[in-house]
């Protein structure tokens, strides 16, 4: 069995000052471990060193929570969540919070299914496209907050997301080398889609990783024409 050593994690949580719940890292060390058992079936991960997980996936989801301090039964929905980062690491965090994983392969809910069957949590799970979720009047602008760690331009995935945060919510953009280029860029996007206050926060992480979060507050109401098509939304960007 792989080993996995949450010093790291713990280290940089205290320096945060992030709270971690009793029991937390033995579910994460259960969530690791079939991570990579999963992964022999189906493709979940590139990354596949104990190490690395932790540093990579754990951590880089833990900072999430030096961006946002949700609140009792506030909601999260996790937009391409694949296998579940970063949005079943906050879950388990913050079990308090009514998350969502939204993702278009459906092999990689049977993976999270399993994983919080052993874990006793549960999240809701769509397996839907981000663009028709967002036109169900059941997803449209219900969250406190959306995230996303693709690799989408931001210009792109604010149409993808902006749609399913309430106004007062926010959308926070995981994004690595380049953030401040894609704010840029995507500025007239995020205000023809009701976002406003934009803010880019460059996170240290350990060993030398980063992390760019761009955080767009929801002044108002998504125009109901967005999100268009995918093929729209590729073909001519915001």
């Amino acid at each position: 069995m792989p080993n996995f050593d949450f010093n790291p994690f713990l280290e940089y949580a205290q320096k945060n000052n992030i709270e971690i719940p009793n029991n937390s890292i033995e579910s994460l060390e259960i969530y690791g471990n079939l991570l990579l058992e999963w992964n022999e079936k189906i493709n979940l991960t590139a990354i596949t060193e104990p190490k690395e997980v932790v540093l990579k996936h754990f951590i880089d989801s833990l900072s999430l929570l030096k961006i946002i301090d949700p609140k009792q039964n506030e909601s999260l929905i996790d937009i391409g969540t694949g296998a579940g980062f970063p949005g079943m690491v906050i879950k388990i965090l913050r079990p308090e919070l009514n998350v969502t994983l939204l993702d278009g392969h459906a092999k990689r809910f049977i993976f999270l299914e399993d994983l919080q069957a052993k874990l006793g949590l549960s999240t809701e799970k769509l397996h839907i496209r981000a663009e028709l979720a967002a036109k169900d009047s059941s997803y449209r602008e219900a969250f406190d907050y959306a995230t996303a760690r693709a690799v989408a331009r931001l210009n792109t995935l604010c149409e993808y997301c902006l749609p399913f945060v309430k106004k007062g919510g926010k959308f926070i953009a995981m994004k690595g080398p380049g953030a401040d280029e894609e704010l840029t860029e995507a500025k007239r996007a995020i205000g023809i889609l009701g976002g406003k206050n934009e803010k880019l926060i460059l996170e240290k992480l350990p060993e030398d990783n980063t992390r760019n979060f761009i955080v767009v507050e929801k002044l108002s109401q998504t125009p109901e024409k967005y999100p268009r098509a995918s093929a729209k939304i590729s073909k001519k960007p915001l």
